[in-house]
């Protein structure tokens, strides 16, 4: 039995991941409570203030070829 390729955004699968990413309120949003929930508060606190543009557009680019969205802290 194959295991389903999980995705970001709440482990979602990769298409409705990719089309909550290209939709720019859901990609600030989710992307900001996904950082959140990983533990990374300042990742997460920047992605609400910063969410909005080139980050959403590289989010849309990680997305589509990596499965997951853009990690600009690990912090």
């Amino acid at each position: 039995m194959a295991k389903s390729k999980k995705s970001d955004y709440f482990g979602l699968g990769y298409v409705v991941s990719l089309i909550l990413a290209i939709i720019p309120v859901t990609s600030w949003i989710l992307g900001a409570v996904t950082r959140i929930m990983e533990g990374k508060w300042v990742a997460g606190i920047l992605r609400i203030i910063l969410g909005w543009n080139i980050i959403w557009i590289l989010d849309i680019i990680f997305m589509a070829l990596q499965k997951h969205i853009l990690r600009l802290l690990n912090v």
